[in-house]
């Protein structure tokens, strides 16, 4: 005999539309049946279902729907309206990273660990041209100290944020899962500020030009000491204070506006211009549109017409970037949880002052074998005594 499960119909609609899958994504499932309310699924069912749908299993029997709002201040806009419904993807990132500025916190204040010193240093009357020259200049930013590539750029600054202390995770999926890739169009980045824990999230999902951008502007929401989760859209002009401060800071601290300037020719197009200022300033061909227009270059008008045909290239380069990272697993997942955060977690777990369960779950690991393989990629000294077991 066949036991079924009495689960409200629209509770496994809600299930299947918070997850961000269609029914392609979950056609093993008589979903026909079940959201018609014909038939209700059989234990073992709905615990898959649950899973297939990244839902606690004990959300199908609450009275209602919980609410699930962004745990951060959001300053996401999608046309005029604000984003209100988060995926379960960005939800279970932005946590586990809650969960890791917590435990990192703990392991600061018990470690005397010095706070961060630009941490809430500035307020939105700053100059945001003033901030971005300062930042520039203490992450050794120059235009001419990018390296040769995007992806240089990126880790360059990336790095220098870190020497301050700075927790700077970047991944372009959920956890480890690859089945689970983090939506570019839904949110860019994240800022979480704490003087002794600072983070910073970037989509890894992203193209790598759109990520320095991003990285930029959440390095710029820490010296504001706002938290703040964005989506980073540089064809309109951001309602929001926060976000139109910390959109100049970076535009500033990445593409200077007296230094566009100088390299700008009066005498040939701005299109035909964009592949050379963005690969010099290692940004998005989208950001010096931006500056173009803010140095008067471009019109407002001008500078639409000309956002929207290379906004279409960018999501083009976008979707073939799959995000899950790939080949150098232990490479990849010491940046998607941060190198100075996977370091500290696993020495204090080799010291027994914390419990392997907790690094694993912090860590998105399985297994302890990969624990101590990933410590030895992040330069944990006591490793040495494990070599015989890795």
């Amino acid at each position: 005999m066949v036991v079924r499960v009495e689960v409200p119909a629209e509770r496994l609609t809600w299930a299947r539309e918070r997850s961000g899958k269609n029914s392609d994504d979950l056609k093993r499932f008589p979903l026909d049946k079940w959201e018609s309310g014909a038939q209700s699924p059989t234990y073992r069912q709905l615990q898959d279902y649950a899973h297939a749908t990244h839902t606690p299993f004990g959300y199908f029997f609450l009275p209602e729907p919980p609410d699930e709002p962004v745990p951060i201040p959001d300053f996401r806009t999608w046309g005029d309206n604000t984003i209100t419904r988060p995926s379960a993807d960005l939800l279970d990132t932005i946590y586990r990273c809650q969960q890791r500025q917590e435990w990192y916190r703990e392991y600061a204040l018990a470690n005397g660990l010095d706070p961060v010193p630009f941490v809430d240093s500035k307020t939105t009357k700053d100059p945001p041209h003033e901030v971005a020259h300062e930042m520039r200049v203490a992450l050794g930013f120059e235009p001419n100290a990018r390296g040769k590539t995007w992806s240089e750029a990126f880790r360059r600054l990336g790095e220098r944020a870190d020497g301050f202390g700075v927790l700077v995770m970047v991944n372009g999926v959920v956890g480890a899962n690859t089945r689970r890739r983090l939506d570019p169009d839904e949110f860019r980045g994240f800022a979480l500020v704490d003087d002794l824990a600072p983070i910073v999230f970037v989509n890894g999902a992203d193209t790598k030009a759109a990520q320095v951008f991003t990285l930029a502007h959440e390095l710029a929401h820490l010296w504001l000491g706002e938290t703040g989760l964005d989506d980073i859209n540089l064809g309109r002009r951001a309602d929001n204070a926060t976000e139109r401060w910390c959109n100049a800071v970076a535009a500033e601290l990445l593409v200077p506006a007296e230094h566009l300037r100088e390299r700008y020719r009066e005498t040939e197009s701005p299109q035909s211009q964009l592949g050379a200022l963005a690969s010099a300033y290692k940004v998005s061909t989208l950001v010096v549109l931006r500056r173009l227009c803010e140095i008067d270059i471009l019109d407002w008008q001008e500078f639409r017409d000309a956002y929207d045909a290379e906004a279409a290239k960018v999501r083009e380069l976008s979707a073939d970037n799959p995000g899950g990272g790939g080949g150098d697993f232990y490479g990849t997942h010491a940046l998607r949880v941060g190198k100075t955060f996977a370091a500290a977690l696993i020495s204090e777990t080799l010291a027994a002052r914390t419990t392997y369960t907790t690094a694993l779950h912090l860590l998105s690991l399985r297994k302890t074998s990969t624990l101590f393989k990933l410590g030895q990629r992040v330069g944990v000294r006591e490793l040495s005594d494990y070599a015989g077991t890795v």
